[in-house]
């Protein structure tokens, strides 16, 4: 007999009846592979009894006004960076999902979060890529000790569940779903299928039982296995942990949250012990700054409502060969690339024979606008050998005409720049708005990147 298959891509879960080199769905190439088609399951009718289908109650729909809000309970996670995040605290029977690459420190953050949660609360923490005693393990060099914290390898998902009925946790921690299966699918665990099945499993055991879940979620670069992408519409909160494995930040950010802000990030710290939090994470980004040296700026960028100053490097230096190397680390490779073609049009500086590379230190990753300013300062000044005030920050956006456009939530931005020690800032001519400037804070306007190179340069 002759099986049948079909195709799907490993980005966004869109079935196709044949391979094709680029998703029709969400673009992506290299993604599609082919899986053995399931068999349909037969649909039958629910079978209604006495105002009930299947022995579950049939809800009637309610008024808005009628419907009660004071159950929607918020608790501390032991971690002001994660409660952050999550919007003030974790939400009574949400379902959260924490997505980044393997070995980022997902599972530590995790794990960390216990120790406080158990004060008040039961945890199970589900492991199908740990063993219990390898969890203790880990638990003991992170000075995790629980009274309530139950712990369970498994990666069957029924067995799982009947362990959650039987145990009655608050909070349930499932480390990772990709090794979560549902025997009533034929597809290999990691798979679209398994992967969409077993969250909406959890997604009806976090909103029926009012249990909070916390779903772990791994994302290569490849993106062969089901990813994170795939159930960002299915979660009420998608984190994902940022940041170089060989660098000791990492950046916890808010994608999606249904009961709080998005584009929240917090800042942690990978130390021998675990994750360190990192309240202050302007002062410790720009810890080590160097002091007059050429190629070297400092912005201020909005990570959701917190301003956060990062530093941006540069390094321009006459190439040797035929087409000069451009390398962006932390910045938008294409955006470097506009900096670029800008301020050799409208700044005057002949770049076409020269390597350039642009850095942002502490792994942070710049996408605002704002950094352009700084950019392109901190590319001049290389070029030029010439270094800035050691006391000096530039917020400013770059049009392809060499013009300074306006930034939001410009006080914000200035006062977290007074506040670190800043003395002159460089900001664009026009602003929206009135401001106020702090004391001890000199504005230096100018309208266009000749005229910030004049000014500074």
């Amino acid at each position: 007999m002759k099986v049948k298959t079909l195709f799907y891509c490993t980005d966004c879960g869109n079935e196709t009846p044949k391979w094709q080199g680029k998703c029709p769905a969400c673009g992506a190439w290299n993604t599609i592979v082919e899986r053995p088609a399931e068999k349909a399951a037969a649909k039958k009718s629910p079978v209604r009894t006495g105002g009930t289908t299947l022995g579950v109650p049939v809800r009637p729909p309610q008024v808005l006004k009628e419907v009660e809000t004071t159950d929607e309970l918020r608790f501390c996670t032991g971690m002001g960076e994660l409660d952050r995040v999550l919007g003030g605290g974790a939400v009574k029977g949400s379902l959260v999902l924490v997505g980044g690459a393997p070995g980022i420190g997902k599972s530590t953050l995790m794990l960390q979060i216990c120790d406080n949660l158990c004060r008040f609360a039961k945890v199970l923490y589900v492991s199908g890529e740990e063993s219990e005693r390898q969890i203790k393990l880990r638990a003991e060099r992170l000075k995790v000790r629980g009274e309530e914290l139950y712990l369970l390898g498994e990666t069957n998902l029924e067995n799982m569940l009947d362990a959650v009925h039987t145990l009655q946790p608050d909070v349930l921690i499932v480390d990772s779903i990709q090794t979560m299966y549902h025997g009533d699918i034929s597809a290999a665990p990691g798979s679209i299928s398994q992967v969409k099945e077993c969250t909406l499993a959890l997604m009806q055991l976090a909103k029926g039982e009012g249990i909070t879940v916390f779903v772990i979620g791994h994302v290569n670069k490849e993106g062969s296995i089901a990813g994170p992408k795939v159930l960002e519409h299915m979660v009420d909160c998608v984190l994902y942990f940022e940041g170089e494995r060989n660098m000791a930040y990492r950046i916890l950010r808010a994608a999606k949250n249904r009961f709080g802000a998005t584009n929240e990030i917090g800042v942690f710290e990978m130390e021998d012990g675990g994750l360190a939090e990192v309240p202050n994470p302007s002062e410790a980004l720009l810890s080590g700054r160097p002091v007059d040296t050429p190629g070297t700026c400092v912005t201020c960028v909005m990570e959701g409502i917190r301003p956060v100053l990062a530093e941006i490097q540069a390094l321009v230096v006459p190439s040797s060969l035929g087409n000069p190397r451009r390398v962006s680390n932390g910045f938008d490779f294409n955006r470097s690339m506009l900096l670029l073609a800008v301020l050799e049009k409208r700044g005057g500086l002949i770049l076409g024979g020269c390597d350039a590379y642009l850095n942002v230190i502490g792994g942070l990753s710049l996408d605002e606008p704002a950094a352009d300013l700084a950019a392109v300062i901190s590319l001049a000044s290389s070029f030029r050998d010439k270094p800035l005030a050691g006391d000096l920050a530039a917020i400013g956006e770059v049009g392809l005409t060499g013009e300074l456009r306006a930034v939001s939530s410009l006080g914000q931005r200035l006062s977290e720049v007074r506040r670190l020690g800043f003395t002159k800032c460089l900001i664009p001519k026009r602003t929206q708005g009135k401001i106020s400037v702090p004391d001890g804070l000199e504005l230096i306007r100018v309208g266009n990147i000749r005229e910030a190179m004049a000014a500074l340069l």
